[in-house]
């Protein structure tokens, strides 16, 4: 994958200490030349335990919409976002509260024997690439909301679920390829989640060295780690059930070229 400039100067790519994997998309390169204004989108992990120190910086920011996608599973472990003073929250669950409920189930409390059958040899991964896919195809209502909004009022604007790498991730490059980023950039960009400093901590209920071993890591890290073919995955959906990023957003997300020239207008230099 060939090198793309990620930051400058400008760039709030900061740590927090309460809210993980947050970071600024700005200075990402468009098709056209151009790039994403810095100050613009955010993207992050839940906001749930953001400390005062925290909250004083993201209420900082100007942002208008913190868009959150977690579902009442992750609300129940992690708890409700921080309030920031004059910020619209906007709650789009892209996954099945269901499905989020025997996800964490298995995170926290699955042993050795339970993590190896559903996630070894592979199926892990199988597990997370078709989860993409799944949000590509049947969460255009959620991605066109958010489009929509993004384009009309919402801006600055933090999009975030549990970690910030998957639900969030898919948002965010759902969002930049409106706007004209090119994939290598926003792949680039997501697998930036995989910095130590930003990954989601996991909880286990046994955390002994049994239950915090290499192997269960090891076999967690498909679910945690951010990897380009969960992203390629997702690309490639675009393709084959509309057969362009253009007719998906046109017919897949009912995004106009006229809102796209907005979303433009709002995101990116010097259009």
């Amino acid at each position: 994958m060939p090198e793309v400039p990620l930051a400058g100067p400008e760039s709030t790519d900061v740590d927090l200490t309460g809210v993980r994997n947050f970071r600024d998309v700005g200075g990402l390169p468009t098709a056209d030349g151009r790039s994403v204004q810095y100050g613009r989108l955010y993207r992050s992990g839940h906001l749930a335990h953001a400390t005062e120190a925290d909250t004083a910086f993201l209420a900082g920011l100007g942002l208008h919409t913190v868009f959150d996608f977690r579902n009442a599973a992750d609300h129940k472990l992690d708890g409700l976002d921080v309030e920031l003073p004059g910020v619209r929250n906007v709650s789009i669950p892209l996954s099945d509260p269901a499905d989020g409920a025997e996800f964490w189930r298995l995170v926290r409390d699955g042993n050795i024997q339970q993590l190896r059958s559903i996630l070894a040899d592979g199926k892990g991964t199988e597990r997370m690439v078709a989860s993409y896919r799944s949000i590509i195809k049947d969460r255009t209502a959620e991605h066109s909301r958010v489009l929509h909004a993004l384009a009309e009022d919402s801006v600055p604007a933090l999009m975030h679920c549990a970690a910030g790498k998957d639900r969030a991730g898919l948002s965010i490059a759902v969002s930049l390829l409106a706007v004209g980023v090119e994939k290598e950039a926003i792949e680039a960009d997501y697998l930036k989640s995989n910095d130590a400093h930003r990954r989601y901590r996991v909880r286990r209920s046994d955390t002994s060295p049994v239950g915090m071993s290499d192997e269960v890591m090891e076999l967690l890290n498909p679910l945690f780690g951010a990897h380009v073919e969960y992203l390629d995955a997702a690309f490639a959906t675009i393709e084959e059930v509309w057969g362009s990023t253009d007719r998906y957003l046109l017919e897949g997300l009912k995004v106009s070229h006229e809102t796209r020239a907005k979303l433009r207008e709002r995101l990116v230099e010097g259009a």
